[in-house]
């Protein structure tokens, strides 16, 4: 039986807890919170649902990720691999009139471009697979591979083979797969890779860590230290073409020069962070030749020390566009910023093409692109919509001659909460090469127009509007 003074103060004490776990919470989101939307949304969180949402705000809200890339890296790993000065921005023909925009993300993400490299796009997950299980059978000293989604099926096991195979040989073999990623099949993949005896880490393990809603999307691949993968691909039988309507398209894309030291640090930086072993010498990081003639340039993005380097550079490029401006992304959910910018370059006369499925893999994501398309549409971008199978690219084009590529979509998931690596390439072939393919894209999609909004009957149009509030989270 409970004592009568439990039963008095019992009352009491649940409503100090409430009203003091609020008035921390919420002290905390207008301290640290910078988007005004996802403060007032906390906010209202926090006081609406008592208890439960200062515990949501705590698991949820509050960025526990506090690392610095500098220390992650060690002493002299990637300065060691940087041999080429800076390349002067102004008065370079591959540059031309985007300056600004050099010297914009030089400042943002505070490296220089790198001169010597050379970017060959690999279309479709059996092009990309293929060249990347090739580059692993002819490793001679270390892979380093991180992937979002590691499932099982044909793709992966052929990867688990090839890694296995050049541990065996004496290779050094290092895999990181993020923690929710390697969840995708049951048994989970990642264990075959143990089971060989490959070095495989998971990032932020733990469904009930303060830190679940972090996940590591980069999709690295570094063989050597000198050829380098990165784009959308993840490690899934659904990327390759044998599936037809029901494959996911991907474009990935193959580096060499310096600018593959880049991809190796920001490996050897979470690799760090999970295990606490430093990826240094030679083996990891080789002196670095020249291997063609783009300038290019890593942006690590995540909820840390690169906290809204993508955010930033996007706005630098929209900005910075005179002439057109190209974008293909699964998913349309972009901050109000980003979506006045597109709108503010439109109305300029710069030409904006915004290239989306149809159809997403996660119909919540698609109504809540859809409920964002209005705010586009008004100003003069173009919106085309591509039919089946779904496109999962994530690129840009800007003026004919600046390309980003990588893992980064346009949502505040990528923008805010994940951690990315995209890269930054200023060369024309690589550009008309991925404009041309984008073009074939927009040739086959169907464009949507403001009057196609304004039909859509009204329950759909509240469907997607309501779907669009949930943005920040999505």
């Amino acid at each position: 039986m409970i004592p009568h003074w439990v039963s008095l103060a019992l009352p009491w004490v649940l409503w100090a807890l409430y009203v003091g776990g609020g008035i921390a919470a919420s002290i905390h989101v207008l301290l640290y919170k910078r988007h005004t939307r996802a403060a007032i949304g906390w906010l209202g969180v926090i006081w609406l649902a008592p208890w439960v949402g200062a515990s949501l705000y705590l698991f949820l809200g509050v960025n526990r990720i506090k690392r610095r890339a500098a220390a992650l890296r060690g002493p002299g790993t990637l300065d060691r691999a940087l041999q080429f000065p800076p390349h002067a921005h102004r008065g370079d023909s591959r540059i031309g009139d985007l300056a600004d925009l050099a010297s914009a993300v030089e400042r943002i993400v505070r490296k220089p471009l790198l001169d010597g490299n050379a970017v060959r796009m690999l279309e479709g997950g059996d092009l990309a697979f293929a060249a990347m299980l090739d580059a692993i059978d002819r490793a001679e000293h270390s892979v380093v591979f991180a992937t979002y989604i590691f499932d099982r099926g044909v793709v992966a096991d052929a990867f688990v083979e090839a890694l296995a195979a050049a541990q065996a040989r004496g290779v050094e073999v290092r895999v990181l797969i993020d923690a929710v990623g390697a969840r995708y099949s049951f048994p989970p993949a990642y264990k075959a890779l143990r089971r060989r005896g490959v070095r495989t880490a998971r990032f932020l393990p733990g469904m009930f860590t303060p830190w679940w809603n972090l996940r590591n999307h980069r999709k690295l691949l570094v063989v050597d230290g000198k050829v380098g993968y990165t784009g959308g691909l993840n490690v899934r039988d659904e990327h390759l073409l044998e599936r037809g309507e029901e494959t996911t398209f991907d474009t990935h894309f193959e580096l060499r020069g310096p600018i593959v030291a880049e991809l190796a640090s920001c490996f050897a930086a979470d690799w760090f962070f999970v295990t606490k072993e430093r990826l240094e010498g030679p083996a990891f990081f080789p002196a670095q030749t020249p291997a063609g003639s783009a300038l290019a340039r890593g942006i690590a993005d995540g909820p840390d020390a690169d906290i809204a380097n993508l955010a930033w550079t996007l706005l630098a490029a929209v900005a910075c566009a005179k002439r057109r401006i190209l974008v293909a992304t699964p998913y349309f959910l972009p901050e109000l910023e980003l979506a006045t910018a597109l709108d503010v370059a439109a109305m300029r006369g710069v030409e904006v093409d915004l290239i989306i499925p149809r159809e997403s893999n996660l119909p919540f994501v698609s109504w809540a692109t859809w409920g964002h398309l209005r705010h586009v549409l008004g100003r003069g971008c173009r919106v085309h919509a591509t039919p089946k199978p779904f496109d999962h690219s994530k690129l840009m084009v800007v003026d004919d001659r600046w390309v980003l590529l990588g893992s980064a979509n346009w949502d505040s998931r990528s923008l805010r909460l994940n951690f990315e690596f995209d890269v930054e390439v200023y060369d024309e072939t690589l550009a008309a090469e991925v404009t041309a393919s984008l073009e074939a894209r927009i040739a086959r999609a169907e464009r949507v127009r403001m009057e196609d909004l304004h039909r859509l009957p009204l329950w759909i149009r509240l469907r997607d509007g309501f779907a669009r509030l949930f943005s920040p989270y999505l």
